[in-house]
């Protein structure tokens, strides 16, 4: 479906055994009619843009190819599932930069000198092997989106985060946190946060800092109550809890004239014997958070697109004992 709309090609186009070429499509369509001249602009659009993408990809890349210093007119980076470890320092060079996607790589770091790319505006480095954040990236003071998922030992961030304030979407999901970085609570702008699968065991009281709040999930934590203060965030509309550790919950949350949606969902610990190495585990966790990050994202997706949203996602049933 995407790509239908990305090349503005009818869903009936598509054949049962896979994409049919859109100069296929051409051919049967008169050369000026409206939507030959739309695929024609689309596809010299894209021919443009890809001079200023550079993309790698597959297991045999273990570093950067030399040729890519001298591409410093390059504005976005799509590196994914390689075995490259280290970002190049000479990254400094690419001041057009905007889009840096590295996710599903073997990154142990990231260079100081990523805190020189002005333009940046994107950046993911999600399943990677990280345990730390330098604090030049917050000299990247245009950066709108920020994926820190899936790297496993994440515990903390640093402060100098906080000049962030154009940040709308921050996902640390799959780490270590004990508890929300104070960086994130000074994104002024924030309007997705994703600190599910972390060891959250409360939330701070001062959460409605981020008034611009839109979705929250918080799955697969130890939690065991929210804060009124969530009560505050007048613009939360999706807020995903593990319902099997909550004890207690502001009330008026539920209150349905909120308009916030609750998905809860319950956690099913992964089996593995104790014979197994670590590292397997590791991967393993790794590829379970990934899947389930990505049926997550689909579900709520999915969830508002619909004109109508089912009964389960729009209330939580608590039973208490005491």
């Amino acid at each position: 479906m995407l790509e239908c709309r990305r090349k503005g090609i009818p869903q009936a186009a598509y054949l049962n055994n896979g994409f049919v070429d859109a100069n296929r499509i051409l051919d049967k369509l008169e050369k000026n009619s409206p939507l030959a001249t739309k695929i024609a602009l689309l596809n010299e659009t894209e021919k443009k843009r890809n001079k200023f993408v550079f993309q790698l990809s597959g297991e045999q890349w273990t570093e950067f190819p030399d040729s890519l210093k001298e591409q410093t007119h390059l504005q976005e980076w799509h590196i994914n599932n390689t075995m490259i470890s280290i970002i190049p320092a000479y990254i400094a060079l690419f001041q057009e930069l905007k889009i840096l996607e590295l996710s599903s790589n073997q990154i142990t770091d990231l260079p100081t000198e990523i805190g020189c790319l002005k333009k940046l505006k994107e950046l993911n480095v999600s399943f990677n092997r990280l345990k730390s954040i330098p604090p030049e990236l917050g000299d990247c003071e245009n950066m709108e989106k920020l994926d820190l998922s899936g790297n496993l030992e994440l515990m903390e961030l640093p402060f100098e985060l906080s000049n962030l304030k154009q940040v709308t979407f921050v996902d640390i999901s799959a780490n270590k946190f004990v508890s929300i970085p104070v960086c994130v609570l000074r994104m002024s702008s924030l309007q997705w946060l994703d600190l599910s699968s972390n060891n959250l065991s409360d939330l701070p009281q001062d959460i409605d800092r981020l008034e611009e709040l839109q979705t929250l999930l918080l799955q697969k934590n130890k939690l065991t109550y929210l804060p009124h203060a969530l009560l505050n965030l007048s613009k939360l509309s999706l807020l995903v809890v593990s319902g099997d550790s909550l004890t207690q919950m502001p009330t008026a949350l539920c209150d349905s004239s909120r308009g916030i949606k609750f998905i809860s969902l319950k956690d099913n610990p992964l089996e593995t014997t104790s014979f197994q190495e670590i590292e397997e585990i590791t991967e393993s966790d790794r590829d379970r958070e990934l899947f389930e990050k990505e049926f997550m994202k689909a579900y709520i997706t999915d969830l508002k697109e619909r004109e109508t949203v089912p009964c389960y996602t729009t209330k939580v049933s608590l039973s208490v004992q005491i």
